[in-house]
């Protein structure tokens, strides 16, 4: 027996109350941070010498890993990743 949907998806009711955007940043940037945090711990890094290495503050690194602060720059991610012996790239999908 098949099942019917009732209803619209996530992503639309999302964008029927006018906050898909916005949610779609933090949970990218709460990502971003997990992945950032994790390879920090595999590699026993600390935020001090992840800070040096991005040649940044500790607070600005202290920011790039604050999930519920969906505001980076390319260029921070950018540090992160070479600081940590990766590349970022970026992709933009025009689905809509």
């Amino acid at each position: 027996m098949a099942k019917n949907n009732l209803g619209s998806n996530f992503d639309e009711f999302l964008e029927e109350e006018g906050v898909f955007d916005e949610v779609t940043a933090i949970a990218v940037k709460r990502v971003i941070a997990f992945q950032i945090s994790e390879k920090m711990s595999a590699d026993s890094l600390s935020k001090s010498e992840m800070a040096r290495r991005m040649q940044t503050s500790r607070s600005a690194l202290d920011r790039l890993l604050d999930p519920s602060n969906p505001a980076v720059t390319l260029q921070t991610l950018q540090s992160a990743a070479s600081a940590l012996g990766g590349r970022l790239t970026v992709k933009l999908d025009f689905i809509r």
